[in-house]
């Protein structure tokens, strides 16, 4: 992965460190889902979050997309391919935003099971991780 931070980074104060810190899963990561969450109670933009874990060496884990991590996927979801393709005709690559929109009609499981075990790429991660996915698809 390509993170869209090579350059900046972002220096929290000590409290809104801690906030971060307390989210943390037991493997010392933060989740891609806690990092929404951190966003809000440490208000800066999700667009930041890559760059701020980034300076407190802390990796976000977990994409809910299937990009990377280790959660468990079930089976692709048809329907929702399909309204994929509909909304997003001529492309396979489709921003991260894109499916947490898809989402709000299903659940981010289905979506992200429906990624995963198709020809469906993520791009532009909304939490600053990637602009584009590299690597072959399911670690293949």
């Amino acid at each position: 992965m390509s993170s869209s931070d090579d350059i900046s980074t972002i220096k929290l104060d000590q409290k809104d460190e801690d906030i971060v810190k307390s989210y943390l899963d037991t493997d010392g990561k933060l989740s891609c889902l806690k990092a929404f969450t951190v966003a809000r109670k440490i208000k800066h933009d999700v667009s930041q979050m890559s760059m701020i874990t980034k300076s407190m060496g802390i990796k976000i884990s977990n994409c809910e997309l299937s990009v990377f991590g280790n959660l468990n996927f079930s089976d692709k979801d048809q329907s929702i391919y399909e309204n994929l393709e509909k909304n997003y005709v001529g492309t396979k690559n489709i921003d991260c935003k894109g499916y947490w929109d898809e989402a709000k009609t299903s659940s981010l499981h289905k979506v992200g099971s429906t990624v995963k075990n198709s020809d469906l790429e993520v791009i532009n991660c909304q939490l600053g991780c990637f602009k584009e996915k590299k690597g072959k698809k399911n670690g293949s």
